[in-house]
């Protein structure tokens, strides 16, 4: 019987989805992939346009309790909320109510079929929104006004927070802080008395760069994903991957 490697899934959205590209030269799933060589596979469940409850929905299909022909997950990483958090308008139904999102997060993370795997939790809160952005795509597609506010999103990254904090053993992984943290940090003349990058009346700033539409990550801001993720993620005992080094394979070379 084949021996199959554990796994470290990306449970998410689009912001999963699309973190097998490669951007700008860099692909975050092919990063994390190479952190876990041999050891983990990295396996990609990313969902574009997906919020918690179509997650949630289709949660048993997606994940089976760990057998000798199921991989057992050993990390889980979630990403939920970018599309829980639309301003509901009629050309948009994606959004859930906060509260809902809270609800819904705990139910996919407490869930039978993910327990079963005891893997450790990462739960990342959904990045900033650059609202300035957003608002001219939405309304040259026909939307009466963005189907995003940023802070309104910055509202369900902190529920995200909440939850990471209410529930044992879970980590949080606080992509919004370090999106915008970098964002300010390279944002030249940034008045710190304004409003924040990306929101109306301000400015966006280096968001421009890291969320090109307003809403997607670029490679750079990937990397910076990957940079808070991988402390995470390890460390591997040497000398224990899934199959012996070639050395023990073909003793007596030097």
């Amino acid at each position: 019987m084949a021996k199959p490697y554990n796994q470290v899934v990306l449970f998410g959205d689009s912001l999963f989805q699309g973190a097998s590209a490669v951007q700008d030269g860099f692909s975050f799933q092919g990063a994390l992939q190479n952190h876990c060589i041999r050891y983990l596979d990295v396996i990609n469940r990313g969902f574009s346009g997906y919020n918690t409850k179509n997650a949630l929905q289709l949660l048993p299909q997606i994940f089976l309790p760990p057998s000798p022909s199921n991989p057992k997950i050993e990390y889980l990483l979630v990403l939920l909320g970018a599309n829980d958090a639309c301003i509901p308008i009629p050309t948009n139904t994606q959004g859930i109510p906060i509260d809902q999102y809270k609800e819904n997060l705990i139910k996919i993370i407490t869930h039978d079929h993910i327990k079963a795997h005891n893997p450790k939790i990462l739960l990342v809160t959904p990045p900033p929104v650059d609202e300035i952005r957003i608002t001219a795509l939405d309304l040259a597609l026909g939307h009466p006004q963005a189907t995003r506010q940023a802070a309104v999103s910055a509202a369900y990254s902190e529920t995200a927070r909440k939850v990471a904090a209410e529930i044992p053993g879970v980590v949080v992984v606080d992509l919004q802080k370090a999106i915008m943290d970098k964002a300010v940090s390279t944002t030249p003349d940034l008045d710190a008395s304004g409003p924040p990058l990306g929101y109306p009346g301000g400015k966006r700033g280096t968001l421009e760069q890291l969320l090109p539409d307003g809403l997607h990550m670029s490679g750079e801001a990937y990397k910076v994903f990957f940079d808070i993720v991988k402390p995470h993620i390890g460390p591997f005992p040497e000398g224990q991957a899934v199959f012996p080094d070639w050395r023990v394979m073909n003793p007596g070379t030097i």
